[in-house]
């Protein structure tokens, strides 16, 4: 068995699937920058998928809950961070087929790649087979996690919770500020800087990328402001 075969087999092993259609796999996992014929159609079918699939879970796990507290539930479920550690804990990076530019800059472990590739996996199981078979899976992909999320201000992210406080008390949203970029192209750490209006404190977080840089100093901002 070739190596390629071998990485999709173990894949297949690991979201407890195995597809009729095989080249549906494949092409769930090829990026824009390997092929024309990339993994984004399928990417929109899966994030349709999962946001339904999550919501009707969360509407029957809790019957008394307001849609405002279900769709923060959701949106902590189906965002792009929790998708990327679900698709790393099935190894999808070892599988995405990526063009040269993205292979050179660590596309492979790139969370938004990855979050993209686990939508496509979804939609291309679906289209494999039928939507009761991509539910079931789906469920229990998320089995633990649903099992402990709860309502209320924990499903809300640093940059929320900030954001709202500020609104709260009638000052402008925070500003994110690239301070620095640490490191290599395919293993880079940001710091970033959240700066308030009328606060000359230096809010600052690191991260991976972007995305969690920003949280991360969000989250400084909030400690240090003691924001409950």
């Amino acid at each position: 068995m070739k190596a390629n075969e071998q990485r999709l087999e173990k894949l297949q092993q690991s979201i407890g699937y195995r597809f009729n259609d095989i080249n549906l796999l494949s092409k769930a996992l090829t990026h824009r920058s390997a092929d024309k014929s990339h993994n984004e159609r399928l990417e929109y079918l899966g994030d349709s998928i999962l946001s339904f699939v999550i919501a009707e879970a969360l509407f029957n796990q809790f019957p008394f809950v307001d849609e405002g507290d279900l769709s923060q539930m959701r949106s902590t479920l189906v965002c792009g961070e929790m998708l990327a550690v679900i698709g790393q804990d099935f190894g999808i990076g070892d599988c995405l087929i990526l063009g040269q530019g993205e292979l050179k800059s660590g596309g492979h472990r790139r969370d938004s790649i990855i979050s993209d590739a686990l939508e496509a996996i979804i939609g291309a199981i679906y289209l494999d087979s039928c939507i009761n078979t991509i539910k079931q899976l789906i469920l229990t992909w998320y089995q633990s996690r649903l099992k402990t999320i709860e309502p209320g201000i924990k499903q809300k992210d640093a940059k929320t919770r900030l954001q709202e406080y500020l609104q709260g008390i009638h000052q402008a949203r925070p500003v994110y500020l690239i301070v620095e970029v640490i490191g290599s192209d395919h293993e880079q750490e940001f710091v970033i800087q959240c700066k308030l209006d009328n606060d000359d404190n230096r809010y600052m977080g690191r991260g991976v990328n972007r995305r969690k840089a920003e949280q991360a100093a969000a989250q400084t901002a909030i400690d240090n402001l003691g924001i409950k």
